[in-house]
């Protein structure tokens, strides 16, 4: 019988004991022969999930046109590394980089990055961006030193996140063990009381109350000390854009789908896609502490709009045909409008501390009229 990652976990948890979320989410995402990044294509209409660069091409154009303005306006003509973290199939930046060609400059000053760990993926991605020169790495330690622009669409979500409970005697470290049976998996909590201060963010800690659950991203809040760390030291701008809240506050977010449903997180690991919201807040907070300059969060639906999306979509549509004029307006509307990805989706800006905000996160007379 070929071994599944649900064998590889229950032998781990029956000799060593429960397993913190993190761990848990890591390998089922990404051990290296049976996590659900390492083994498949999860996108599109055959996978488990769509992203905005899939939905239109709108989105990628728009993504670059601001790519290139960040870098007209600190860093040319100086190169520059454009980098994405976890490009997907390659299509956001394909289209990233044909919009970039319309900034005089840009595109002969720019060094193409793409950080990722998927196999199957990377060999799409080499497919999609043939001929543009481009590096691979499997993490941003890898990229070399200088400036950057760098992008990252729905990337912070699939990072690990921790989870932890408030009891009546303190914080305790939410797990996960074997179930009674022996057979699934399911959540339990840590005997240790936990020192809160150590791994919990004082914004949650405020507002916890009993039975309350807070949740954290390690990962994410160091890659984007990181990031920040990078800017403040060579120049550019990093422009982060996914699902999650503004604020910081307790709740549990994490959440698994297969096949575009709902799945649960803890049913055949390496099976479906995990994820968690993003708490804006700590990125916001952990660039900062960096020296670095954030912007936003801002939704998406207003970020796009205030980046032009309805004048594309009005170009797109002088030279399409009913149908597919049908379609341009249609995936704008999935990308903008508050009850699709306008508002759960938010976009988040880091640049050095010096610089004015960037395009998309200025306030603008209209917006009191945007999606």
């Amino acid at each position: 019988m070929t071994e599944t990652l649900a064998d590889v976990l229950r032998g781990r948890i029956a000799r060593t004991g429960p397993v913190g979320i993190a761990d848990f989410m890591a390998e089922a995402l990404g051990h290296p022969d049976h996590g659900y990044y390492m083994t498949r294509d999860p996108l599109g209409a055959a996978g488990d999930f769509i992203t905005a660069p899939e939905i239109s091409q709108m989105f990628g154009e728009l993504i670059g046109l601001w790519c290139a303005e960040m870098w007209r306006s600190d860093l040319a003509p100086r190169p520059a590394g454009l980098v994405e973290l976890g490009p997907g199939r390659g299509t956001l930046m394909a289209d990233a980089l044909r919009a970039a060609r319309m900034m005089p400059g840009f595109a002969d000053a720019l060094t193409v990055h793409l950080v990722e760990t998927s196999p199957p993926l990377q060999a799409m991605q080499q497919r999609a961006l043939a001929g543009c020169g481009g590096a691979w790495h499997r993490s941003l330690a890898e990229v070399p030193d200088g400036p950057l622009l760098l992008i990252a669409n729905e990337f912070f979500d699939a990072l690990p996140v921790r989870q932890f409970a408030l009891t009546q005697e303190g914080w305790r470290e939410r797990m996960v063990a074997l179930d009674a049976a022996g057979g699934g998996f399911r959540f339990v909590l840590a005997s240790e009381i936990l020192a809160a201060d150590t791994a919990i963010p004082q914004e949650i800690l405020a507002l916890a109350q009993p039975g309350d659950i807070a949740e954290t991203c390690p990962a994410g809040l160091a890659l984007a000390e990181d990031i920040g760390r990078r800017i403040v030291r060579h120049g550019g701008a990093a422009l982060i854009i996914d699902y999650g809240h503004a604020a910081s506050a307790p709740g549990e977010t994490l959440q698994a789908v297969r096949a575009h449903e709902r799945h649960d997180p803890l049913d055949a690991p390496g099976e479906a896609d995990l994820t968690a919201h993003v708490d804006f807040a700590a990125l916001s907070r952990a660039a900062a502490r960096a020296g670095a300059a954030t912007h936003g969060p801002t939704p998406q639906g207003l970020f796009l709009s205030r980046l032009g999306i309805a004048e594309r979509v009005e170009r797109l549509r002088r030279s399409a045909t009913p149908d597919q004029a049908l379609d341009v307006e249609t995936a704008c509307h999935r990308l903008i409008a508050a009850e699709e990805m306008g508002t759960l989706f938010k976009a988040l800006a880091i640049t050095p501390p010096t610089m004015p905000a960037p395009p998309g996160f200025l306030s603008l007379p209209e917006d009191a009229a945007s999606p």
